[in-house]
């Protein structure tokens, strides 16, 4: 979902240096793991591909894998774009509501990766559905997310970030933005993905809608 218009257009005049060639070696090659494993599990499910089978596809060794991806989960579930996408959020104007800075950054979001990785936007979501394991790694990897999310929200506020109050608030949104994205599989993708995380983002803002009579 953390796709970034930034990540992938030509550098600005006033943007970060463009990285180095070792490290773009290694995106490359975190990329081509990812494409194997992707591809291995539309051909033949999450449960029967393994790393050997990824590390084959990929043209890389099962120790690669694992230097570069701890477990199978972490395959499926990283990318690129937390940081440009937490960088983003951090840069939205400071007279903005915080809630209103948070929904432009996760809407921009999630329409670029609904445009350009819809298949894997997809895949991801029926994975953490459907699979255990990979539902338990998301919560764990968001858990950081949260932790990491907190301090932007300390940095607007001026709350403590290690604060229960700038805490409880990260995880909600984090919490209710993977619930949204169980909730985008569940219904077979139908409903518009930004329209849900920005429903989850409004019931974390407004609490629960009245109930309809």
């Amino acid at each position: 979902m953390n796709v970034m218009t930034a990540a992938r257009s030509p550098r600005a005049p006033d943007a970060p240096p463009r990285p180095g060639l070792r490290e773009r070696k290694k995106i490359k090659t975190r990329e081509a793991i990812r494409g194997a494993a992707y591809a291995l599990v539309e051909e033949q499910g999450y449960d029967a591909t393994t790393i050997e089978q990824i590390a084959e596809r990929a043209e890389v060794s099962p120790s690669t894998v694992f230097r570069y991806f701890p477990t199978k989960e972490d395959i499926v579930i990283t990318d690129e774009y937390d940081e440009p996408l937490l960088a983003e959020l951090a840069a939205r104007p400071a007279d903005e509501p915080w809630t209103d800075s948070v929904r432009y950054v996760i809407r921009k979001a999630v329409r670029l990766a609904m445009t350009e990785q819809p298949e894997i936007t997809e895949l991801r979501a029926r994975l953490v559905l459907e699979v255990p394991a990979v539902r338990a790694r998301m919560r764990e990897a968001l858990t950081g997310i949260g932790r990491t999310l907190a301090e932007a929200v300390a940095g607007r506020t001026g709350l403590d970030p290690d604060g229960l109050e700038a805490r409880v608030h990260a995880m909600s949104l984090v919490g209710g933005l993977l619930e949204a994205t169980v909730y985008w599989a569940e219904h077979g993708h139908r409903d518009d993905y930004a329209d849900l995380a920005d429903r989850a983002i409004h019931v974390i803002e407004h609490g629960l809608p009245a109930a309809k009579s």
